[in-house]
């Protein structure tokens, strides 16, 4: 049993030459759809740790925690978007619609919450609710809309669509800031406002019908006929594929030992001594670096296997936390910002490419948010685990000991991610 993430099937119609190198018209209206939607969510997340340490007065420990919700506490809810966006052909836009419109409606909550810690999570909650709603279907129609030997440039152009978003949002949450006098609660105001406009942009620009497994065609992934074929039913059953089961048991330990941005961020705003008023623009360093990779490490990871680039991704994020051990200046920050972002360009949409070829069409959804989920999971206690150990010990042990952790995953991810990789 193999994954099947560079060649085209056999029985595959001949394609005209460079057809097979357009990226599909729905890869693209998403990509513009996350574009819209991670200006509003950056903008939120780029004055969110200033808002509750800086503001609020919260301790490392209840940030973690906070921080934690805020990316991966939507388990069961990523796992019934998926199945919802499975069941009934044609539903994924639907799903991700209202995953989109319930992130969009989570500013009001922030708006509202004031300086209660139980509104706040509440909203930082259903934000993530609708993350957790729409990420599955929104991967899987990407993953069915283009041919799997160009997955990797497909989600490739997806994610750098989507952090263009991620770029322009600090600098919208800048923008508010100053002009606004610091007035938070006009971040989420505008951050509101654009998060409907991306609703509108899904329900206009991607098709009904997109992410409809062809009920006649062949599957995406051919298999060796080693064994029997599996019962429909069992098709949707993600984990009981043992190539799945290890792509997600690597991806678990690995976001195990990741310990969330925000704290990368925190850090660096400490050391360098950083106003608060310029604090918003940290994440526009790793946001530029993941723009300009993300597609060129989508074609390297199609031409070479997708196993590779994912690993060294999570070697440079390594790498990051190393260099955040050095005495802070500016170089360093800078150094750290770029090796947060080939981080992201080697891994965000590699993992959905190197894990989508051995889902089947009809159960795609499902099995991505198992992945999705299980990273979450596992992002979470990482989340919890560094705030924790920073409230305990002070930052620089913390942060020694998530390395010598993140090097222990990295070697174990190693070992277990399947090696083989066939056309």
């Amino acid at each position: 049993m193999y994954l099947a993430t560079t060649g085209r099937r056999p029985d595959a119609p001949s394609r005209p030459a460079g057809v097979g190198r357009r990226v599909p018209g729905t890869v693209i209206a998403l990509g513009a759809v996350s574009l819209v939607t991670d200006v509003s969510s950056e903008m939120v997340t780029a004055v969110l740790p200033l808002y509750l340490v800086l503001g609020l007065g919260l301790s490392p420990l209840q940030f973690g925690f906070l921080d934690g919700l805020f990316n991966g506490a939507t388990a069961l809810v990523r796992l019934l978007g998926g199945r919802l966006a499975d069941r009934g052909g044609g539903r994924h836009r639907t799903v991700a619609g209202v995953g989109y419109l319930l992130s969009a409606l989570s500013r009001l909550g922030l708006l509202l919450a004031g300086g209660a810690a139980g509104g706040i999570a509440a909203a930082l909650a259903a934000d993530r609710l609708g993350k957790g709603v729409r990420t599955a279907p929104r991967d899987a129609l990407i993953s069915l809309s283009a041919p799997p030997e160009a997955l990797g440039r497909a989600f490739g152009v997806h994610r750098a669509m989507d952090t263009t978003g991620a770029l322009l949002g600090p600098l919208v949450a800048f923008a508010v800031l100053w002009a606004t006098a610091d007035a938070y609660d006009a971040v989420f105001v505008v951050s509101f406002a654009i998060g409907l406009l991306g609703v509108l942009v899904l329900m206009l620009y991607v098709p009904a019908g997109a992410g409809i497994p062809p009920g006649a065609a062949a599957p995406a992934v051919e298999r060796k006929p080693a064994v029997e074929p599996r019962p429909a039913r069992e098709k949707t059953r993600a984990l009981a594929d043992p190539v799945f089961r290890r792509v997600v048991t690597a991806a678990a330990l690995l976001g195990a030992a990741t310990i969330g941005d925000s704290f990368l961020y925190l850090l660096l705003q400490r050391g360098l001594d950083l106003s608060p008023l310029l604090f918003p623009l940290l994440p526009l360093g790793a946001a530029a670096c993941y723009l300009l990779l993300a597609v060129p490490a989508g074609r390297i990871a199609d031409r070479t296997g997708r196993r590779t680039p994912f690993l060294c991704g999570h070697g440079a994020l390594l790498a990051a936390y190393l260099t955040l051990l050095a005495p802070p200046v500016w170089p360093t920050a800078v150094l750290t910002l770029v090796l947060l972002g080939v981080f992201y360009a080697a891994t965000d949409g590699v993992l959905m490419a190197l894990a989508g070829p051995v889902l089947p069409s009809e159960g795609r959804a499902g099995g991505l948010a198992v992945l999705q989920t299980g990273q979450a999971l596992a992002r979470l206690v990482g989340a919890a685990g560094f705030g924790a150990a920073w409230t305990w010990w002070g930052p620089r042990p913390a942060l020694a000991v998530a390395a010598v952790a993140l090097a222990a995953a990295l070697a174990a991810a190693g070992r277990i991610l399947p090696t083989r990789e066939a056309s």
